[in-house]
């Protein structure tokens, strides 16, 4: 009997983050999409568990913060230790953990990766996609001719499936023809291996082990993030959900090296030989054996980024699959979800006809040089956490002035919101002067306005939900009546059938594809939102004014903040992830018609 044969726009294969971020970003705007797993079940407890504060506002633009935020730990203070002049360990300094000055969320959240997963599984589960497991892919094809390639409505992946858990020889064979395939099935990804993408880099000689726990212990910072360099080694204390903590814990080559091969081996370390080793790096503080070890396990630090993204624009890796790094600077779980966000809102334009597959380009160009820009990041991070201190007989050491420095410089970068994506198709930077303080590029920055309708106070960055749509930005300015006039003849122009409103929206339809929000500036005793032409107010809640609300405590301030004049009509493109994608002002619609034509494909 020929096994089964089915045919499928987008198979994601893995599970974890980046592929679960995948599959709810498709399945949450209609997109015929299956997601695999090789595992019999879920994560339960241990691997990835810090969120930035960058992919907190990723996860808003879903849906998913609220959970997220009352479920997990919330990190705001970091504590740094040091060698004493005895040698003993003693608090050199708190600061923030945060450090990005325009973190809408100045904090990290710690949660289990088993329960940051579950919060997906379940919006997934509302959206009618559920994971499919035990089940590991065992031959992938693409094909190589140029039609198939290009065309839509063509299946050019053929994936073999084997059904681990089938009940006969029949059924364990799926064959699968798919639009697009994405493999986010980890660090050692089969899709990686096959496709024959290389991983260049390096690996380290930091050894760590983890370990996840509810401490007995008298030292005071157990419940802040903490670093502790002592001349017994390093320890990165992570706290957690609940009373859990985690414990990254320096080890030394003749704690866990098979002096026979050279090689790690587990077997020689065990979580009571953790805490042994964490023991002399907390003294004089005590760290006593725990009712229960929830998680441990040990690595060599790794600095890795795929040679390749994708193949052909229709197999993509994401991930783990295309970099790894350092755990300890908080980056993988969160660099993983953030491919995955990038790549999903592209899929589902080219999928749909919208936008050319050229544009599918745009996710390696961004994501590899992010990935490098981490790796270049972690190298140094990692060296000043695993080096020796500076101590009385070490003056050669890392200081606690350096490892300061290198936390707070980097802490954009940490967070995520300072993530910066060059020029491309999709990040046109020629009218960056007409808003300064919003940099093309970059996601859009929090902002508090109030709706002119009924001046409650709304972050825009809620109004930006991760929906494949563009949403426009119109900064109108005052609503004098020469304003007005102006902007009746804007909204003219741009209801032209061969203006861009028309020309790139599927059946004319503008919501479906450009989100409008009008901003205007004055104050709310006199403001008239009626006054904005009908085409930039779909909805009464779509205008806003740049004004405090009824308080005098939030918003305003948003034009001088944004370094946009109120005597121009500017137009801010946010791109589907929540990035600048381009700035133009209102006499420029030449220009903004080509940046969208660069991607996006006519509807007529």
């Amino acid at each position: 009997m020929a096994p089964l044969e089915c045919y499928l726009d987008v198979l994601v294969i893995g599970a974890g983050p980046a592929g679960l971020m995948c599959a709810n970003a498709l399945t949450m705007v209609g997109v015929n999409v299956r997601i695999i797993d090789q595992r019999p079940v879920k994560v339960s407890a241990g691997q990835a568990d810090g969120i930035q504060p960058r992919t907190i506002e990723v996860l808003q633009s879903y849906g998913l913060a609220e959970r997220l935020i009352r479920e997990g730990n919330q990190m705001h203070m970091c504590a740094f230790y040091n060698p004493g002049r005895n040698g003993e360990i003693e608090r050199t300094a708190r600061a923030p953990d945060v450090t990005a000055p325009t973190a809408r969320f100045p904090f990290e959240i710690t949660l289990h990766q088993g329960a940051i997963e579950a919060i997906f599984l379940d919006s997934m589960t509302l959206h009618g996609t559920n994971v499919e497991r035990p089940i590991t892919p065992s031959a992938i094809e693409i094909s190589d001719n140029v039609d198939d390639l290009s065309s839509l409505s063509s299946y050019p992946v053929k994936v073999t499936l084997e059904h681990l858990d089938a009940e006969d020889e029949q059924s364990r064979t799926e064959i699968l023809h798919t639009k697009f395939v994405v493999g986010a099935d980890g660090a050692h990804s089969w899709v990686r291996k096959a496709l024959g993408i290389s991983m260049d880099g390096e690996q380290t000689d930091y050894i760590w082990g983890v370990v996840d726990m509810i401490p007995d212990t008298n030292f005071p910072d157990i419940r802040n993030r903490t670093a502790i360099h002592s001349t017994n080694g390093s320890c990165m204390i992570i706290p957690r959900e609940g009373d859990t903590v985690r414990l990254y814990i320096q080890l030394s080559d003749t704690d866990v090296v098979d002096p026979a091969s050279g090689r790690v081996d587990k077997s020689r370390m065990s979580p009571e030989k953790l805490l042994e080793v964490a023991r002399r790096t907390f003294y004089p503080f005590e760290l006593r054996n725990p009712q229960e070890i929830e998680w441990w396990t040990i690595y060599i630090i790794g600095q890795r980024v795929a040679s390749s993204y994708s193949v052909k624009e229709r197999v993509f890796i994401a991930g783990d699959a295309c970099h790894t790094h350092s755990p300890k600077a908080g980056q993988g779980m969160n660099a993983s979800m953030n491919d995955t966000h990038n790549l999903a809102w592209k899929i589902a334009h080219v999928l749909r006809g919208w936008a050319s597959p050229s544009l599918l380009k745009t996710y390696e160009l961004e994501r590899r040089k992010y990935a490098q820009d981490l790796i270049n990041f972690d190298k140094e991070f990692s060296t000043l956490f695993s080096g020796k201190p500076r101590s009385a007989e070490n003056q050669d050491g890392i200081s606690h002035e350096q490892f300061l420095t290198a936390f707070q410089t980097f802490g954009g970068f940490t967070s995520g919101v300072g993530v910066h994506y060059s020029s491309s198709a999709i990040v046109e930077v020629r009218h960056q002067r007409y808003a300064r303080g919003l940099i093309i590029g970059q996601r859009m920055l929090p902002q508090i306005f109030i709706r002119a309708a009924d001046m409650r106070p709304v972050e825009i960055q809620d109004m930006l939900p991760a929906d494949t749509r563009f949403k426009l930005l119109l900064f109108v300015g005052h609503l004098t009546e020469t304003r007005i006039s102006q902007l009746n003849l804007l909204a003219k122009d741009l209801s032209k059938p061969t203006a861009l409103f028309q020309k790139y929206s599927p059946h004319g339809n503008i919501p479906s594809l450009f989100d409008i929000v009008a901003v205007t500036a004055g104050k709310k005793d006199d403001i008239n939102y009626l006054n904005v032409p009908a085409l930039f107010r779909p909805h009464w809640s779509k205008v806003l004014l740049d004004d405090t609300d009824v308080t005098g405590t939030k918003g305003g301030n948003a034009y001088d903040r944004f370094g946009i004049d109120t005597k121009d009509v500017i137009i801010v493109v946010i791109r589907p992830d929540g990035y600048v994608g381009t700035i133009a002002p209102s006499t420029a619609l030449e220009d903004l018609d080509e940046y969208f034509g660069s991607f996006l494909l006519p509807q007529f």
